[in-house]
């Protein structure tokens, strides 16, 4: 069973004259790293929107086509079910931190499961855990830092166990250094979690695009409401520079991509000096 599908799936806002979404089609198939990509405005959150359920059930407006997350129908599947499958990250943890201590928010979910105690404490210490936040335990979440925030939101997350994680523009209020180390902890949970047996399937919204290129399976490029690329992440890259597609490529793609043909490039460059190299230069100073 694929982790997602929409067919010739439609949505225009209600009060609104342009369709926010036109004619997607998508798979995502478990246990994939999918990025979606795109100018701002172009439909990113409103995908995401419908993938949780959120619309329609809390967004009007008049949604057309087909849209299944595990199997289930996001028109006539509640919102709760859907969240105890799919777990959405939103850019602003504050969005998703509402009590007086860390612990409190991440145990938040199951006890909305009426889970028995000792599973919701068994959860809790799992998710606390695997995001390296067990001393955060009893803080409050508006005395943590922009990262530990991130972290506890997550955690919250993890702890109703789903099987479709969703960020959402998670380095938006980060810095670069802690940016990069979020992006690794995220997939490094993937290995984590992959390893218990399960295929946990991870979608990012991001423009900061050099930080996932490892980490990716596919890229979905969104343009104005419509799937315009999807693929194999260079291939998509290099097709967005060709049609000068405004997404943030890597400069040191930018380069490769404009040089590779010319100078019989087969594979890209990791680094600058692997790239200086590979056009013949010096490799270091001296």
């Amino acid at each position: 069973m694929a982790a997602v599908e929409l067919r010739k799936l439609c949505f225009r806002y209600a009060g609104s004259e342009k369709p926010a979404l036109t004619d997607i089609d998508l798979t995502i198939e478990e246990g994939e790293s999918i990025l979606i990509t795109g100018p701002s405005g172009c439909g990113k959150s409103t995908l995401v929107r419908v993938l949780m359920g959120l619309i329609p059930h809390s967004y009007p407006g008049e949604l057309k086509g087909e849209a299944y997350v595990f199997g289930m129908d996001v028109k006539n599947t509640p919102v709760s079910r859907i969240a105890t499958r799919c777990g959405i990250v939103f850019q602003n943890p504050d969005n998703q931190l509402f009590t007086f201590s860390v612990e409190d928010d991440v145990a938040f979910g199951p006890e909305n499961l009426a889970l028995p105690p000792d599973e919701i404490g068994r959860r809790v210490d799992e998710a606390l855990r695997l995001v390296g936040i067990e001393h955060l335990r009893h803080s409050s979440p508006n005395n943590l830092s922009g990262g530990e925030q991130q972290k506890a939101a997550i955690a919250s997350i993890l702890s109703m166990k789903p099987s479709l994680l969703i960020f959402d523009e998670p380095t938006s209020m980060l810095d670069p250094s802690s940016s990069a180390s979020l992006i690794q902890r995220i997939f490094e949970l993937k290995r984590s979690l992959d390893e218990t047996g399960g295929k946990t399937t991870v979608i990012i919204v991001e423009h900061r695009i050099d930080l996932l290129l490892k980490h990716l399976s596919r890229i979905v490029v969104v343009s104005e409401g419509r799937v315009i690329l999807d693929g194999d992440p260079l291939r998509v890259l290099e097709d967005s520079f060709r049609k000068k597609i405004p997404i943030n490529i890597p400069p040191l793609l930018q380069i490769y991509f404009r040089v590779k043909d010319k100078c019989g490039l087969k594979n890209p460059p990791a680094t600058v000096k692997e790239l200086v190299s590979m056009l013949g230069g010096p490799t270091s100073n001296g």
